[in-house]
């Protein structure tokens, strides 16, 4: 199974955030066998919360082997030429590391710091996620759209992989799950998905046709992430900092309709995780693989928690599973 990183690019109260605890944890997951890190965006934190692309550039100059991947970039908030061409030069930098995953995004504070209406969201990800990739393949490109319009249009270098970087989306309704078979690689699903949800979720979204021109149709889950030598270890070190995150989601989800399953008991949290000793956690990926999971993004370490209880469990979910 294909593991992930997600890393906490979370600031603490009282000091400027650091990357140095992230990098340290990238470069364990490198020598540990993990396929990639993977960055997720957010805007307005008092903490701090560290930018997602130059948090990218930072990690592939400090790592060289793994993927560098976001789950994901809020991509309505973007203008897309800019992300295109920002993504390729981070491919380029890389070696060919990149993955880009992408979000609909749901906070109004985010759409409003960046300007844009809300209701627009699904028409500026799609005519995003077009330009970018036509960028991205393409000597030249025109185009006229509803927010951008090109006119011979090209980029240079283009990415490092042939013909593209893979695109990844988020999200877990009908319409999302339609539209990224229709233009994306790869489906990420929630951290909150429920197990008993997710048979069905994988079967409507290979089920869907595929666009042309994707490469593929990858289930990619993200879930929350612990091993320790028992499973009372496991929840000694994660529960308090992953409770703290979880109450801080129920704010920033108000408006979303998953933000009663940031209340839900410890049983429930480890019911849809891999949480536990490396037992435990090796049947957790097992059962996931058996359901059809092409690779799993495990978020080990919440806001809170210490560095040297997430490099254990780095290191134990490396030795699982070599």
């Amino acid at each position: 199974m294909r593991l992930g990183l997600y890393l906490n690019l979370y600031g603490t109260d009282g000091e400027r955030p650091q990357l140095a605890d992230a990098v340290e944890q990238a470069r364990l997951a490198e020598q540990a066998g993990f396929e990639w890190v993977v960055l997720g965006e957010r805007h307005l934190h008092r903490p701090g919360y560290h930018e997602i692309l130059t948090s990218m550039t930072w990690l592939a100059a400090h790592t060289s082997t793994i993927g560098i991947a976001t789950a994901g970039i809020v991509a309505p908030l973007y203008q897309p030429v800019v992300l295109a061409e920002t993504l390729a030069h981070l491919d380029v930098l890389s070696g060919g590391r990149v993955t880009a995953g992408f979000v609909l995004g749901y906070r109004p504070e985010e759409f409003a710091l960046y300007g844009v209406t809300q209701r627009e969201r699904v028409a500026r990800f799609e005519e995003c996620l077009e330009i970018v990739t036509r960028l991205w393949t393409s000597e030249s490109v025109t185009y006229e759209g509803r927010f951008t319009s090109l006119q011979d249009a090209y980029l240079s270098p283009r990415p490092v992989q042939s013909p593209r970087p893979r695109l990844w989306n988020g999200g877990r309704v009908s319409a999302v799950l339609e539209r990224t078979a229709r233009t994306c690689d790869g489906w990420t699903t929630s951290f909150n998905e429920l197990d008993a949800d997710l048979p069905g979720k994988i079967a409507e979204y290979l089920g869907y046709p595929r666009g042309s021109g994707t490469l593929g149709a990858e289930v990619i889950l993200c879930r929350e992430g612990f091993a320790a030598p028992t499973s009372q270890d496991a929840r000694k070190a994660l529960e308090e900092p992953l409770r703290d995150l979880y109450d801080a989601y129920t704010g920033w989800k108000r408006t979303s309709a998953d933000a009663s399953r940031y209340t839900q008991g410890w049983d429930d949290i480890v019911d849809r995780s891999v949480i536990g000793s490396s037992a435990e956690c090796a049947e957790r990926i097992a059962h996931y693989e058996e359901m059809g999971a092409d690779g799993i993004i495990l978020r080990v370490q919440p806001p809170g928690m210490s560095q040297t209880d997430a490099l254990r469990a780095i290191e134990a979910f490396g030795e699982l599973n070599a």
